[in-house]
């Protein structure tokens, strides 16, 4: 099983909490207007990587506390990502998923992909909402969801 992986970044302090490592996937068909990734829109590009692949090159840096799934749009691959969210978990990196998704729309892989996190970031880019004072989210109508508080009810996450 393999995922199509545009970049790893590791050294993030800007897509959630502490010095984090970022996946970004490509693909996403979502096609945001002002996609702050538009070059991850195409399903075609990036590179081949196995889950541990991806566990492997993370690991590598021994400062990182958290990894953050963007891109494109992981819960396209949710299924071959699954396998290193877990790994990722176990080895005690916090977990944070940006999607396009509703957490409501999310079912199957997506939802199960969503439950190794510890945040999801749910919902569409929208341009005539963007904001630059909400922490970590592109336009105010995206949700920061506490997935361990969540249970049914979603609860957004306060830094």
């Amino acid at each position: 099983m393999t995922l199509r992986v545009a970049q790893i970044l590791h050294d993030s302090i800007t897509d959630g909490p502490g010095l984090r490592a970022v996946v970004f996937l490509q693909g996403c068909g979502h096609g945001c207007a002002g996609c702050h990734n538009p070059d991850l829109q195409s399903f075609r590009g990036g590179t081949e990587m196995s889950p541990e692949d991806i566990v492997n090159e993370i690991v590598r840096n021994p400062l990182i506390s958290g990894v953050t799934f963007s891109g494109g749009e992981p819960m396209d691959q949710a299924e071959a990502l699954i396998p290193a969210a877990f790994a990722l978990k176990e080895k005690g990196y916090n977990i944070w998923i940006y999607t396009g998704y509703l957490w409501e729309e999310l079912d199957g892989a997506r939802r199960e992909l969503a439950a190794l996190a510890d945040v999801v970031v749910d919902g569409l880019f929208v341009l005539e909402r963007r904001t630059w004072s909400l922490p970590w989210r592109g336009s105010d109508n995206q949700r920061l969801i506490d997935v361990k508080k969540s249970g049914k009810d979603i609860v957004e996450w306060e830094p």
